[in-house]
């Protein structure tokens, strides 16, 4: 997946002057709701596609800047979608509040599995009533889209499909049901399928999802000549199936194989809103950071994984462009373990020898650096250096940290640019059902 990453050794002295060169090329990042800060991020509304990652899914700063960076791209350079890691389905009830294609699409059920503070929390929330609002201003075909390319959905998909199904083609449903039975007894527990599969001399159910979806691609091709977002939206859960069946196979093989086949997945959902939407198309995506760099320059890429920041490179040179974004020190919502109950933690300030620490040294508060600029060669140079970076995901486990969140990575080619947050704050996550508070009522609106 491209060519290794060039390395340069640099000498302790030559790391040394990394804060103050940093300190120098660097912008300091105005409030996010003015008018300055939107006109230091238009300097990307050429693009295609701008990919912003964020090093955890639990910073409430990093999905409001997110958030102001998308809106400046929508509503000054015309971008008009905006794809998340997230899943298909729930996305899909934001997406249907925000583009008024449901009145009662903001149901209490989106987003109320495991990480819950991931996408269900305020930050999110103001997002979508944002957009919301935006769109009323547009015609039905211009309004922003909100959508999920993640993997995970593998019950909500399936019941997607059908309830798609059983409202236009009775018999087309009957059908579906008798391919989705072979993985209607996993559907709950998908992870067991793949185990039964690779270790239990199971039969896998590969050929049945797919034969679904080719019959749903069919329907598409038969109705092309007719507004069919609801069978996009069919279509689009049937292959989040197919690639769930997949990736859960595929789990037990070993890390580089199923991270890959779901950051594929990611990939080409990107691609499919881009063609769905036309010419005109253009995406901003959120997504950790591990998925939006360039994986080819960090220790992942080594070990033979790649991601969508990596493909998407790929596919659209210049046309892509991908911003880090990173903290030294506060706290972040978290669990300890998958399936925990979320804690806000401390984050513990970053190790000396990791590019946390470089931009600390800085004594910048919240800046952006972006080095494509042939100008900024100086830049480029310093920071095509190997050193470790930091990735909290829904898990945190400060005792652990470097074992468990530090990998090695080449700044330079890993990203475009770089977002600075010295000190950062966890989200606050709406409520989920069943419990006493008022947020189930207005999500996702209510603060």
């Amino acid at each position: 997946m491209g060519s290794p990453v060039e390395i340069t050794n640099r000498s302790p002295a030559q790391v040394a002057d990394l804060p103050a060169l940093i300190r120098q090329y660097a912008e300091p990042l105005p409030d996010l709701h003015s008018s300055t800060f939107a006109e230091l991020f238009d300097r990307y509304g050429d693009a295609r596609v701008v990919l912003i990652g964020e090093a955890s899914h639990g910073t409430s700063d990093f999905y409001r800047t997110r958030a102001a960076i998308s809106q400046c791209l929508i509503e000054r350079h015309g971008f008009n979608i905006v794809a998340v890691e997230a899943d298909w389905p729930d996305a899909g009830q934001l997406d249907r509040f925000a583009r008024q294609r449901d009145a009662s699409a903001w149901t209490q059920n989106a987003f109320t599995r495991f990480p819950t503070w991931m996408w269900r929390n305020t930050d999110v929330s103001r997002f979508i009533h944002w957009l919301h609002h935006h769109n009323q201003r547009l015609p039905e075909d211009q309004r922003v889209e909100f959508r999920g390319l993640d993997v995970y959905s593998l019950r909500n998909s399936m019941a997607e499909v059908l309830h798609y199904l059983d409202r236009l083609d009775p018999q087309q449903a009957r059908q579906a049901r008798r391919r989705y039975g072979c993985l209607s007894p996993w559907q709950d527990e998908p992870a067991r399928y793949g185990l039964y599969v690779e270790h239990g001399n199971g039969d896998s159910c590969e050929q049945a999802v797919l034969a679904q979806l080719n019959s749903l691609l069919a329907q598409r091709l038969e109705a092309c000549a007719q507004d069919h977002e609801d069978l996009f939206n069919a279509a689009q859960n049937a292959r989040v199936v197919r690639a769930a069946e997949q990736y859960y196979r595929v789990m037990y093989r070993g890390s580089a194989e199923s991270w890959n086949l779901r950051d594929r997945h990611m990939f080409e959902t990107l691609q499919a809103l881009l063609q769905h939407r036309g010419p005109a198309a253009k995406a901003v995506v959120w997504a950790h950071n591990s998925h939006i760099g360039n994986a080819a320059a960090t220790a992942m890429g080594w070990r033979g994984e790649f991601n969508i920041g990596q493909l998407s490179r790929l596919a659209w040179e210049h046309e892509a462009v991908l911003i880090g974004m990173a903290t030294d020190h506060g706290q972040v919502a978290a669990a300890d373990d998958w399936d925990g109950a979320m804690h806000i933690k401390d984050i513990r300030p970053a190790r000396p020898n990791s590019w946390e620490h470089q931009f600390h040294r800085s004594g910048l508060s919240a800046a952006l650096l972006d080095w494509r600029d042939p100008k900024r060669q100086v830049v480029r140079d310093a920071l095509s250096t190997l050193l470790l970076e930091r990735a909290i995901g829904v898990i945190y486990r400060p005792l652990t940290e470097l074992q468990s969140h530090y990998f090695q990575a080449v700044l330079a080619d890993q990203f475009d640019a770089f977002i600075w947050l010295d000190e950062t704050h966890p989200v606050k996550p709406l409520s989920t059902p069943g419990s006493a508070s008022h947020d189930d009522e207005t999500y996702p609106f209510g603060i």
